[in-house]
């Protein structure tokens, strides 16, 4: 992605088409996929690093325009994932991946 703040932003942003294909990434997002090809799995489909529920999930969210988020644990770090469809014409053209780390602790308010 070649906007400046995107790339200073400590969150992994991964952008796809409505056919599964990874089409941007931020550096971040690079970094942490870094094993897997960083900037070369742009034009990859996101199927082949998913495990079929996964990718039950992903057609899903595709085909119905809902989101998907949740919280994991990697490498000893917390991390909060969020994937939500972006649309054209009101309809899904494809899916946002946005992950960070989150803080050992982390306040919650109730407003």
């Amino acid at each position: 992605m070649d906007i400046p703040w995107l790339n200073t932003l400590p969150v992994a942003i991964t952008v796809s088409d409505k056919d599964g294909k990874i089409i941007e990434m931020n550096e971040q997002s690079a970094n942490v996929f870094s094993k897997y090809g960083g900037y070369d799995l742009i034009g990859k489909q996101l199927n082949n690093c998913h495990s079929k529920r996964s990718q039950e999930i992903i057609a899903s969210m595709l085909k119905n325009g809902t989101t998907n988020a949740y919280t994991i644990e990697k490498e000893g770090k917390r991390k909060l994932i969020c994937q939500a469809p972006w649309y054209i014409d009101n309809e899904p053209a494809g899916l946002v991946e946005l992950s960070f780390v989150l803080p050992d602790s982390m306040p919650h308010y109730i407003r």
